[in-house]
């Protein structure tokens, strides 16, 4: 048998940059994520995603840790789709 664990659920949200020719090294971190690579316009665009996404965790009072898979999907879509339209 084993034993039970006490163990945090832990998450976090990864964007990788891969579109970067200008020879900068762009990095991120923040609330739930890190951010690595890209153009300035990439990763402008990430940077609004992961923080729109915590925007929208934060106002339904969720953590990321805590939200199923199927859940967070719609959310990235939801924001996704917010910031193509702006």
């Amino acid at each position: 048998m084993r034993a039970a664990r006490n163990e945090k659920k832990a998450a976090g949200l990864l964007g990788l940059g891969l579109d970067n020719h200008d020879g900068h090294t762009r990095i991120t971190r923040g609330k739930n994520f890190l951010l690595l690579g890209g153009s300035e316009e990439t990763h402008a665009l990430m940077q609004e995603t992961a923080v729109k996404v915590n925007e929208h965790l934060d106002k339904r009072r969720q953590r990321l840790e805590d939200v199923p898979v199927a859940e967070l999907r719609n959310i990235c879509r939801d924001v996704n789709d917010s910031v193509a339209n702006s």
